[in-house]
């Protein structure tokens, strides 16, 4: 596969990574089995970039993924963050990170955690502050990059006065242009991005798009507006003008949505995840996939503005 370059400080990925979230939380019931051997199978076909989080499953999702991996180590990269609490207040106290990183290198099995990021920014700890902390790490040989996730361009501008940083973490996928007015700044930088749910949650991923009620209590689809009972119809129907377009060029409704983002910016890394190793293959395979002028116009005319509804509500 394609490798891209993230950033200015030396670290290439494969142009589609893995995203272990739904391995461990969010998205129903999880299955460890399944996971393990979707995440193998990503890594036999070329992906090297597998992304996770402290909060996913509280360590259970790092320890998985560790384990998964824990045969090809030195083939991957590995990403986490650190920065919420279990009732997703954020929580950036450089305390707070210490601890959190010591445990990841442990729940991961690795001596060094190749991508750091902050979860979420910590109104209550300057941005500043929370890098040093982070740049410990890296002056330790613990961490090998730093990145962001879920902010804004002055906190990049002051973390990345404080050490590189090498990769933005954001929402972005044909339903969700928001990281969009950023990129700008990345450029200038010299920073890359990795778009997380590029196949927005699920509703681009082909599978059918069901209403709340077929949803647990704790899964995220209850937050999002696009499952919202006023947007859902308006949003299938999207979802189903894009089907059309995919059937048209011999692809998956995925592999439209994922090509759609490799051909936006040559630094953007989309993190797809699945627990059924032929859905990851599936996902890879978008890889290949290759958008003219034409169907990039197409798209734009289908879905102009993302989703209906915004992303969260």
């Amino acid at each position: 596969m394609e490798l891209r370059t993230l950033g200015s400080q030396g670290l290439k990925v494969s142009a589609l990574g893995y995203g272990a979230m739904g391995t461990a939380m969010g998205y129903g019931p999880s299955d460890d089995t399944g996971s393990i051997a979707a995440i193998r199978h990503a890594h036999e076909l070329g992906v090297t970039h597998f992304d996770t989080a402290e909060m996913y499953g509280w360590g259970e999702g790092e320890k998985l993924l560790g384990h998964a991996l824990a045969q090809i180590r030195d083939e991957v990269t590995i990403a986490t963050k650190f920065g919420l609490t279990p009732t997703y207040a954020s929580d950036s106290r450089p305390e707070h990170i210490r601890e959190v990183v010591d445990n990841s290198l442990r729940n991961l099995g690795v001596d060094v955690i190749d991508v750091l990021y902050q979860h979420m920014p910590d109104p209550e700890v300057p941005v500043e502050d929370v890098v040093g902390v982070m740049k410990e790490f890296v002056d330790a040989g613990k961490v090998r990059y730093l990145g962001l996730s879920n902010t804004d361009e002055d906190a990049i501008r002051r973390a990345h006065a404080v050490h590189p940083i090498s990769v933005l973490q954001q929402e972005y996928s044909v339903f969700e242009h928001g990281v969009r007015p950023l990129l700008p700044v990345l450029e200038e930088l010299g920073i890359g991005l990795v778009a997380y749910s590029p196949l927005a949650r699920g509703f681009l991923s082909g599978a059918p798009v069901r209403s709340r009620e077929h949803y647990a209590a704790d899964d995220f689809r209850q937050l999002l507006a696009w499952w919202a009972p006023e947007n859902i119809d308006v949003n299938r129907a999207l979802a189903a003008g894009l089907g059309r377009l995919a059937d048209d060029k011999g692809v998956t409704l995925a592999q439209l949505a994922l090509a759609w983002l490799l051909a936006q910016k040559d630094y953007i890394v989309p993190i797809p995840g699945s627990r059924d190793a032929g859905r990851v293959a599936q996902n890879v395979a978008a890889a290949g996939v290759t958008l003219t002028p034409g169907d990039l116009a197409r798209i734009a005319e289908i879905a102009p503005a993302g989703a209906v509804g915004g992303h969260m509500g």
